[in-house]
């Protein structure tokens, strides 16, 4: 029987599992529910949905194989100071079940799992080998890092990204704008796909980071000014994704011709994808699920240890 690493993640939207047996895996995961018309939940209301959801989501999880090691998203980033109370949820369901098992727990940050997951699902798992840029974008996150190996994981440099509103967070309003269900990222990439005038916006610039707030602000008079919800929808887009561009631009400037990850929920959109032949993707389904990539860390390090 093979040994496989099991993993959890509790993000601020998504509770997940995962397993990797070192060559491929499962996840099973699902969105948290967040009411019509309302922009995300409190830590305390996400944390009881992913303790609600845990077990449904543990038993459609195909697995196969004996449990080596567990692990689980422990914080949003690796740095010092940062946490998030939903993570608790995940690292609680992995520590028991390790403890239960007498195998070993790792923990690891939420940000590490996205990369390994794009990394992995993208057929490009030499990059946690080597230094390469990456881009995390979700709703709450507009961040262009430069990844270095650290151990089994790698460790995370904050080069550039958004000054004010997130990636995720002018996408999920242009949305509630539009009238379309939270998150609203799927639904506003399928409407853009409409748009026949495609008009965009370059977002204002101080190296590699950008601000998004006015590409916002142009949204909201193009609903006042009645323009169609499709082009609506598309210039929002196009704003992100210039603005990515031109970020991306100026970090290989300044740190060599480094191959781009792109990671996080928003690097699931085809635009993007579409507009970016040269950057690496993780499949749309690793995007905004990344307990694949905690697990992928997890196999990575009791493999590490002997």
């Amino acid at each position: 029987m093979k040994k496989i690493a099991v993993a959890f993640d509790t993000s601020n939207y998504t509770t997940s599992c995962a397993f990797f047996d070192g060559e491929g895996g499962a996840n099973s995961g699902r969105l948290l529910d967040v009411k019509p018309g309302e922009l995300g939940l409190r830590q305390s209301d996400a944390l009881f949905s992913h303790v609600r959801r845990l077990p449904e989501i543990v038993d459609a999880l195909p697995l196969e194989g004996e449990i080596a090691a567990v692990g689980a998203s422990e914080t949003p980033r690796e740095t010092e100071g940062s946490y998030m109370p939903c993570f608790l949820a995940g690292v609680a369901q992995a520590r028991a079940l390790a403890h239960f098992l007498n195998v070993p727990y790792f923990g690891f940050s939420h940000q590490q799992g996205h990369i390994a997951a794009a990394a992995w699902s993208a057929g490009r798992p030499e990059l946690l080998e080597t230094p390469h840029l990456a881009w995390h974008l979700s709703g709450g996150t507009t961040e262009l890092l430069l990844v270095r190996p650290q151990g089994v994981a790698v460790r995370c440099q904050i080069v550039g990204g958004t000054r004010d509103v997130s990636a995720g967070q002018l996408i999920d309003r242009a949305g509630q704008l539009l009238g379309l269900p939270f998150p609203a990222g799927k639904a506003l990439d399928r409407l853009s796909g409409e748009a026949r005038e495609k008009k965009s916006y370059l977002p204002k610039k101080d190296g590699c980071y950008f601000s998004l707030s006015g590409v916002e602000h142009k949204t909201r008079q193009m609903k006042e000014a009645g323009a169609p919800e499709a082009e609506i929808a598309y210039f929002a887009l196009a704003g992100v994704i210039r603005a990515v561009h031109q970020a991306t631009a100026e970090a290989r400037r300044l740190y060599g011709d480094l191959p781009v990850l792109y990671s996080g929920g928003v690097a699931s959109n085809s635009l993007l994808r579409e507009l970016t032949p040269e950057g690496f993707f993780a499949q749309p389904k690793y995007s905004t699920d990344n307990a694949m990539g905690t697990a992928i860390l997890t196999w990575r390090a009791v493999n590490a240890c002997g």
